[in-house]
């Protein structure tokens, strides 16, 4: 379920500002995507799994704040982003 190190450090030097950045919304979101992907597919085996499906919740939350930031920051970024991840909005 859960993103292995050498996806996530895949995901974080694509979606880098600059080399060594982790902590940008544009990383941030592009690990949460990925861990929602993740979770989407073991819901398909295991759909009585309610305590994932918390957190599941909690990640697309988290993941739609960040997203809402990023637009009021910098539009710009926001539509490169959602398009790179194929993101609806």
């Amino acid at each position: 379920m859960s993103v292995t190190a050498e996806k996530k450090q895949e995901v974080i030097t694509s979606n880098a500002q600059s080399p060594g950045d982790t902590g940008s919304p544009e990383v941030q979101v592009a690990i949460l995507t990925e861990r929602i992907r993740n979770l989407t597919e073991h819901f398909k085996d295991h759909h009585k799994d309610n305590h994932s499906r918390r957190g599941l919740l909690m990640m697309v939350n988290k993941r739609r704040s960040l997203l809402a930031y990023l637009k009021k920051k910098d539009v710009e970024r926001y539509n490169s982003l959602i398009q790179k991840l194929g993101l609806r909005k």
